[in-house]
Order: structure tokens, then C-alpha cells, then sequence
């Protein structure tokens, strides 16, 4: 049996992790196929609604990558009963804001309002999911925002421009090889009738699932749902065609030449998710890897590369458990001044090798897990984050339930599995390096943006910032 440090198990009794009452939630499928999740938080008089569609990047054939996001954007330009902008005029007229994202598996839209506005809510959502119109000029506008905002977020940003390039030599057949936003030529010959069909497609009640976190009675949220989206008719969905990654059968590599002010390095390993796992531990085991990596300040890559050794200026980990397909373990980084990129790739390759024929120690991995789990906890303290796990769980395939047990997962994991997921899977015949080489700049900031949004890539998701 493992225990928790007395420390976490306070944290988890104040926030009430663990206990049934504070962690119920109610579903309810109508006979449309729509699913309904609610989740009672009553700590304040408000609520989060979320709708969940099960279509991102991840389902789009070549020519019209983009698509879903470009979608995403035209759902806030009008429908049968609501003029282009008229939607965000009624949620802002109602207190409450809305915005909606993008990711590989998934495009959602929320509004967080006073609980008694969940009505507006719920009717504007049903209105969009049915009866978009998608006017052509309305379109031929929006399109232009999404070159624009590909231009800001990945052509002019050059650590976000090679993990684009990274991602499509990383993977051969698998759908994440292509951008969310898509690629710029899909994007120069999308046309109307390409979003039409695409909304038609997928945007249908039983391709959809409803999420509501807050101040509200289960009942009261099962009655509205029948209310404003049972009349909706549900519509025949193919599940999408499996497009599997080829076994990858040696290291590959590639150079991007950009203009940047300095070089960057980024590493990925083929990896299972808790989809394809065929242990259901491994994930887990993951992702205390990518924490024991860098996990904060206190973390390795911190502590020993970026102020212990100062070969880099920044070093990174990343993995995701909750994806459709099968991921990446990544690691990433800059080369801190006076070091070259040869010099933070022997580093970032010798940590690992330190995890592959290493037990972490117990009091290294206990300080690593209470800060993940903790880090996990307080996300549960935010009913916008309650909702986000719940639709995000279900939406690729995993099942709500698994917030249930998520924290526990994480908590059991051992020094013994984290060497041996090490060993089994970061390994370089499955490894793909990519090298940004800084080209001379064009003006004095050379156009480079270091914006957070290279990381929406990583993450999974395009936000629709109103």
C-alpha cells in the first residue's frame, strides 16, 4: 500500500478530493444521442457550459486541413435566428463570457455565467449546432483572420514554425502530422461549401456532449437540455477511418533554417496513450517521467541543466496521456549563450540515459508527485477545469469516469516503472530530432514573436481568442 505524504492528504480533504459527495456527477443521454454531464460545485453562485464536438484536426483528410478551426471561428457569424456577432452580444448582455478552441480530437465552445442564465446558454448553443447558415462573405472575412493569426502564430514565430516541421516528420500516416490551424496552401483553397460539409458531417447531437459545472440541480440542467436541444435531430456519423502510424524503424532529423535570434532543439519518442496502452500504468508512469524531468524548479532539467551546468537557457518536457491516437514524449530546448545545440542535445540525451539505467529516488519522486498531484488538485478548485477534464475524458474515448481515478493512477506509480517505461520506449530508433538554425534577421526583432502560442501546438489546441 502506498501512502500519500500527510501534506497531500490535508490538501486533498480541504479541497474534498476523494469524497464521494464532492466528486458526483450526473449523466443523462437523449434519445438524439446527445450526452449530458452535470456536476453540482455550489461554492458560488455561477456555472460553465460546455459543448464538446467529437471532430479537431485529427479527422481531417488532406486538402482542407484547417477546417474544424476555421469552423470553429464561423459558429459566432450568424445562424437562421441570430446575425453574424449576435451570439457573444447576448452572452456579454447576460454577464457571462464565451470563447471556444480548437485541439487534434476535439472542438468545444463554453460560456461561464450566473447560474440562472444557463438557459441563454443552452438555447444559443442548440440554435448554432443545427442551423448555421455560414454566409460566403461572412466566410471569405473569417478566412482571412485565420491566415492572419497562422502568420503571427507559426510563420513569423520560428520555435513554432520547426515544431510544425518536427510534427509532420515525426509522423508518416497519423492525422497529428498536420497543424491545427492547417497548412497554408488548404487554407488558400478552402472554400464555403468545404465548412458546409464539414458541419453537416459532424455537428450533430450524437457527435456532441453537453458539460455543466456549478451552481446547478441535476434536474433542472436534464429538463433545460431536452427542452433546448432535445428537438434536434440526430444525424448518421462515421467514426473516422484509422489512418495508423508505420512502425518507425530508425532516428530521423531535420534542419529548419528561419531568422531567429537563437537556435533550439526539440526531441520526440513514439509513445502509447492511455488509449492504446498495453499496460494500463504506462501512461502514468510517463507522465512522472515528463515531471521528474521538469516538473518546476526543483526538477532536473532546472536545477541541473539551466542553473547547475548553465548549458541551457531553457529545457523542457511534455507528454500528454489523453489524446485519440498515440503521442509524443517530448523534450525540448535553448541553448543557454556561449553553448551550442550539440552541447544541450548530449545533455537532454544523458538525462535520459540517467532515468534508463536509474531508480529515481523515493524522495525525489515523492516531492515530484505531491507537487504533480497537488498541481492536479487545484485544477479541480476551478469549475471551468472540473468541466474541461470531464468533456475532454469523453470526447476522445477515455470516459469521465477516469477523473475518479486519475490522482491515484499518478499516486501509484514507482521508481521501478518510470525506469522501465524509460528503457521500453526512449529509445533512438523511435526518436525524431529537430534543429532550428537561426538565419540573420530581417529587422530588429525579426519578426520573432515568442508568444505562448507555440505551445497551443503541443497542447493540442487552438484557442478562438474574442
Amino acid at each position: 500500500m502506498r501512502l500519500f505524504p500527510f501534506g497531500l492528504v490535508l490538501l486533498l480533504a480541504t479541497l474534498g478530493i476523494g469524497s464521494p459527495a464532492a466528486a458526483d456527477v450526473y449523466e443523462r443521454v437523449l434519445d438524439n444521442g446527445l450526452k449530458v454531464l452535470v456536476k453540482p460545485d455550489r461554492r458560488a453562485p455561477i456555472v460553465t457550459s460546455q459543448v464538446w464536438y467529437k471532430v479537431g484536426s485529427s479527422y481531417e483528410p488532406g486538402g482542407i486541413t484547417g477546417v474544424s478551426h476555421v469552423l470553429e471561428h464561423m459558429m459566432f457569424k450568424g445562424t437562421e435566428n441570430l446575425e453574424p456577432g449576435e451570439f457573444s452580444q447576448i452572452i456579454a448582455e447576460n454577464g457571462g463570457d464565451e470563447n471556444a478552441f480548437t485541439g487534434t480530437d476535439y472542438t468545444a465552445y463554453f460560456q461561464t455565467l450566473a447560474a440562472d442564465r444557463l438557459p441563454v446558454s443552452f438555447e444559443l448553443e442548440a440554435e448554432r449546432m443545427r442551423r448555421l447558415t455560414l454566409p460566403e462573405e461572412e466566410f471569405l472575412k473569417e478566412l482571412e483572420v485565420v491566415k492572419e493569426e497562422r502568420r503571427l502564430r507559426t510563420d513569423d514565430d520560428p520555435q513554432s514554425l520547426t515544431y510544425e516541421q518536427f510534427q509532420a516528420v515525426a509522423y508518416q500516416a497519423s492525422p497529428y502530422r498536420n497543424p491545427i490551424i492547417g497548412w497554408p496552401s488548404d487554407l488558400e483553397a478552402m472554400q464555403v461549401d468545404d465548412l458546409r460539409a464539414w458541419y453537416r458531417k459532424w455537428y450533430a447531437p450524437n457527435n456532441a456532449t453537453v458539460v455543466v459545472v456549478g451552481d446547478v440541480d441535476p434536474e433542472t440542467v436534464f429538463a433545460l437540455a431536452e427542452q433546448h436541444f432535445g428537438p434536434l435531430e440526430a444525424e448518421p456519423v462515421a467514426a473516422p477511418k484509422p489512418r495508423a502510424e508505420p512502425e518507425q524503424r530508425g532516428e530521423r532529423r531535420l534542419v529548419v533554417q528561419a531568422p531567429a535570434k537563437e537556435p533550439y532543439l526539440i526531441m520526440g519518442y513514439k509513445v502509447p496513450v492511455l488509449a492504446n496502452a498495453e499496460e494500463g500504468w504506462e501512461p502514468y508512469a510517463l507522465e512522472m517521467l515528463a515531471s521528474v524531468l521538469d516538473g518546476g524548479a526543483s526538477a532536473r532539467f532546472s536545477r541541473e541543466l539551466v542553473r547547475g551546468e548553465r548549458i541551457a537557457a531553457s529545457a523542457g518536457a511534455g507528454y500528454n496521456a489523453f489524446t485519440r491516437l498515440p503521442g509524443l514524449f517530448r523534450l525540448s530546448g535553448v541553448p543557454a549563450s556561449g553553448r551550442s545545440v550539440d552541447d544541450l542535445e548530449a545533455a537532454l540525451l544523458a538525462q535520459l540515459e540517467r532515468v534508463r539505467t536509474e531508480l529515481v529516488a523515493e524522495d525525489e519522486l515523492e516531492r515530484i508527485r505531491t507537487q504533480l498531484i497537488a498541481g492536479k488538485v487545484y485544477e479541480r478548485d476551478s469549475i471551468f477545469y472540473q468541466a474541461m477534464q470531464l468533456g475532454q475524458l469523453e470526447t476522445v474515448g477515455l470516459g469521465w469516469e477516469l477523473v475518479d481515478s486519475y490522482v491515484d493512477a499518478l499516486s501509484a506509480v514507482t521508481p521501478e516503472q518510470i525506469r522501465s517505461v524509460a528503457r521500453d520506449y526512449l529509445v533512438p530508433e523511435v526518436r525524431t530530432v529537430a534543429r532550428l538554425e537561426p538565419q540573420p534577421l530581417d529587422g530588429a526583432d525579426g519578426g520573432q514573436r515568442r508568444a505562448d502560442n507555440r505551445n497551443n501546438n503541443a497542447t493540442g489546441a487552438l484557442a478562438h481568442a474574442r
